[in-house]
């Protein structure tokens, strides 16, 4: 009888911490990332093949996929699949993480709700090409969208992004009269010529920069098309009023009437071409007219040269369209150049993630802002996340700032909880295991709880009767005790 009472009394014990488990499930029922405790229950000693009660034998971590909630919150964060988001405080000890419930801290940096440093891999230091070698970030001065990649492959994720001073309004400039008598006839070109071939070129650079992931690792320069045209007796044959000279490119025919005299109806002539987008034209005193396509590897037609419908040859040099980086270099610098005809100033920024060692996990916390990462004198932009790749998108560019880091343990359920949705290492658990190729990070979702209401409302109901039951077991004891005494007496 005396052994009832003991039995019933574990029995009381393990249920009422069987209900502290499943009330915190309840309690946490919407917590992000919260993961369920699921209890266990053992049988005691034996004396004489008689039990001794019973125990909680342990509680343990649910680790299974919580549901993803879609919240419209840029910087919140949810992992599909395996792992943990490592986190890290003033200390160097490094935790673990379900909750996707990220901010932009105070010093512009990425955090949990509680202000710890969300790791990851951070963003490497601009590279930068630029009209003006002072020039080291965008400001209000670069005004005009050029363009703007993200490239992300496996080891390699980088943002290029271009913007330029107000080419319009410096090309719209008054031009020196003596100018002018300088460069007719050797690329000489209109302001509304010098915006249009910028615009042309910009949308070249574009194209080139949307197809560099599918060709990552290839670098082939793309050239120019330039084609030649000896008109060495112009002197002789464009002497009189009537007289024209004339060539067919493209699908438009130019055509210069005889002016003044030879060399001046030449100069004409190569000005005509050169005000057409996308193309400059020189003459040289030998009547040798060369025209170049500014944009790499486009290829125009040009044919039937005629003075007073005698044919000329054309002696053409193919453009090489090139492929890959090398086709985006080739692409920025003719853009460069037509920036800078204008009287504006270019200016290109590199910027990127080296991910050939995430497996080490040598992670550092993200900065966000900007400024601070020395892109932009704006330090606020909107978050993008694709797959763990944290973008920073202001206005048309977005800049690659960095990667969150996931990892896994092999033994999940023994990692030690610690409140605020945190988990820290044990021996048990062993090491942290980069978990990149094991999930999916997904940007503006929540993975939330996965503590399910009707189990937890079950199981209470279990418990409330095995402590009813329990608790029965020590009154029918204590009756039976009573009883034996009242005999002795």
């Amino acid at each position: 009888m005396i052994g009832a009472l003991y039995n019933g009394i574990s029995g009381l014990n393990a249920f009422q911490q069987a209900l502290n488990s499943e009330s915190n499930n309840i309690s946490n029922v919407n917590t992000a990332g919260y993961k369920s405790d699921s209890v266990t229950f053992a049988d005691m000693m034996y004396q004489n093949g008689v039990g001794k009660g019973s125990v909680l034998q342990s509680v343990q971590k649910d680790f299974t996929q919580g549901n993803l909630k879609l919240t419209g919150n840029p910087y919140d964060m949810a992992i599909d699949g395996k792992g943990f988001f490592m986190v890290q405080g003033d200390k160097p000890e490094v935790y673990y993480t379900r909750a996707g419930d990220f901010r932009m801290g105070t010093d512009g940096g990425l955090q949990t709700s509680s202000g710890l440093n969300v790791m990851g891999f951070a963003t490497s230091a601009a590279t930068v090409n630029a009209t003006n070698p002072s020039a080291q970030q965008f400001s209000s001065m670069y005004d005009k969208y050029l363009g703007s990649q993200v490239v992300i492959n496996q080891d390699q994720v980088f943002t290029i992004n271009a913007r330029s001073t107000d080419y319009v309004s410096s090309a719209s400039l008054p031009v020196n009269l003596d100018d002018y008598t300088t460069m007719s006839g050797a690329g000489y070109k209109t302001a509304g010529a010098k915006i249009a071939d910028i615009e042309a070129l910009s949308a070249d650079y574009r194209q080139r920069l949307s197809e560099l992931s599918a060709t990552i690792g290839t670098s082939i320069t793309s050239t120019t098309q330039q084609s030649t045209v000896d008109f060495s007796d112009f002197n002789t044959r464009l002497a009189n009023e009537g007289d024209f000279v004339e060539i067919f490119i493209g699908n438009a025919v130019f055509r210069q009437a005889f002016d003044t005299d030879a060399q001046t109806t030449m100069k004409k002539f190569s000005d005509q071409i050169s005000a057409t987008k996308g193309l400059t034209s020189s003459v040289d005193t030998n009547g040798l007219l060369t025209i170049e396509s500014l944009i790499p590897g486009q290829k125009t037609i040009v044919g039937s040269p005629l003075i007073n419908e005698e044919p000329y040859n054309v002696v053409t040099v193919d453009a090489v369209k090139g492929s890959g980086q090398g086709a985006v270099d080739s692409a920025r610098t003719a853009l460069q150049i037509a920036v800078e005809r204008a009287g504006a100033e270019f200016l290109e920024l590199t910027n990127g993630l080296d991910l050939t060692g995430a497996s080490t996990l040598n992670v550092n916390p993200i900065q966000l802002k900007l400024d601070n990462l020395g892109f932009s004198d704006n330090g606020f932009g909107t978050p993008e996340v694709v797959n763990g790749v944290v973008l920073m998108n202001q206005g048309d560019h977005s800049f690659v700032v960095g990667k969150v880091s996931t990892a896994y343990f092999n033994d999940t359920n023994s990692l030690k909880p610690l409140g605020d949705n945190l988990f820290g290492k044990t021996f048990a658990s062993g090491d942290p295991i980069y978990a990149g190729e094991l999930n999916k990070v997904e940007g503006s979702i929540l993975e939330m709880s996965n503590a399910e209401l009707g189990s937890s409302l079950t199981n209470l109901m279990v418990y409330q009767r095995a402590f009813e039951a329990n608790s029965k077991s020590i009154t029918t004891s204590d009756e039976f005790l009573n009883i034996a005494i009242q005999l002795k007496k």
